[in-house]
């Protein structure tokens, strides 16, 4: 199945499907690329890289802690010494952090050369991969450092959840269930209706929850490329996310973990401002729960978490863009919520 974002110039296609990875390689070589440049992780390129075979391979340390200039350069220099030029291409083989850097890295490599998708995680196929945000972090905030930068495709393989780590497949299922929160209350309900057959990686349920999540971003990239409005939308949970994973060093809590728990602080201050119903807000607690996904923190205080609030690139003149819940399938993005109640969800979260 095939998943079309409309970019005019810069539209791609993402295809889904099991044991596809003959089609990107397909696809790649296609292009006629004067030189390919294959950027993996150390578990995922043990997996998968023979997958892709015959291009050279530079493997970075897996995690969130090698998403740095420091990577960056290391990727620079091979880049320099595999001779690659504009009409070369950078390949990212797994999970979001090696998408956020190669994508970052190919975006600035002589101005821009070309790149291409494929990846290996529920999180990276239902969200980072798509949509073009490349990035990477710096000890003061997370994805402050980055451009906006299409892909020329995606490819995603449904049959790498198989092998896919317990903690990792719930890390994607948090930003799936955002998705039917901020987007599609049926899609929501599809998820309620098979919490078993998700956990137990139901192929059919799974090609259906990336197709529509992919659809969802695509929709709304096609509409808010650079995240000047509607894209803001995709960031719901995300704010309190990022300071938990600041706080936590990027090491205790994975992106999931923390979108996990920022969806529920985030729910919380949608019905204190009056935003959400109640009903609407256990809905959410209780598939989160189902699901198994993080409810919490550990090991941080609320003073430190409400300070790396205004470290997030969303927060404009000293402001946060907060993006609440009108209803399961709705939401909207405001910046008049009280210190009192940030405070409040924060105390929710935080252990």
């Amino acid at each position: 199945m095939k998943v079309r974002v409309e970019l005019g110039a810069n539209s791609y296609e993402i295809s889904i499907g099991e044991n596809i990875f003959d089609a990107a390689a397909d696809f790649i070589a296609a292009k006629n690329f004067t030189k390919v440049l294959l950027v993996t992780d150390e578990n995922v390129g043990a997996l998968y890289a023979d997958k892709i075979a015959g291009f050279d391979v530079v493997k970075i340390p897996a995690g969130e802690t090698s998403k740095n200039l420091r990577e960056a350069e290391n990727l620079y220099t091979r880049a320099i010494e595999s001779r690659l030029d504009r009409k070369s291409a950078i390949v990212a083989l797994g999970g979001g952090v090696v998408g956020d850097l190669a994508g970052f890295v190919a975006a600035t490599y002589l101005r821009g050369i070309n790149f291409v998708q494929v990846p290996t995680t529920l999180l990276a196929q239902v969200d980072s991969s798509v949509g073009g945000k490349t990035a990477v972090n710096h000890k003061l905030g997370k994805n402050l450092i980055g451009a906006f930068y299409q892909p020329r495709a995606v490819f995603i393989d449904i049959a790498t959840l198989k092998t896919l780590p317990e903690r990792e497949l719930k890390a994607g299922l948090a930003e799936v269930v955002k998705y039917g929160v901020i987007s599609d209350e049926n899609f929501f309900s599809f998820l309620e209706e098979n919490v078993d057959k998700i956990l137990s990686r139901n192929a059919e349920v799974m090609a259906q929850i990336v197709r529509r999540s992919c659809e969802i971003k695509a929709e709304v990239v096609s509409l808010d490329e650079k995240e000047n409005g509607l894209r803001r939308i995709l960031n719901f949970g995300h704010t309190i996310a990022h300071a938990v994973e600041e706080e936590t060093g990027y090491e205790k809590y994975n992106h999931g973990e923390a979108v996990a728990i920022g969806m529920l602080g985030a729910a919380f201050i949608s019905e204190k401002i009056g935003a959400v119903s109640h009903a609407a807000v256990e809905r959410l607690e209780n598939l989160i729960a189902r699901l198994c996904l993080q409810s919490y923190c550990e090991g941080v205080s609320v003073d430190k978490l409400y300070a790396a609030l205004f470290r997030d690139k969303k927060t404009v003149g000293g402001k946060i863009n907060w993006v609440v819940m009108k209803k399961i399938g709705a939401v909207e993005v405001t910046s008049d919520v009280p210190e009192n109640i940030v405070r409040e969800a924060l105390k929710k979260i935080a252990r």
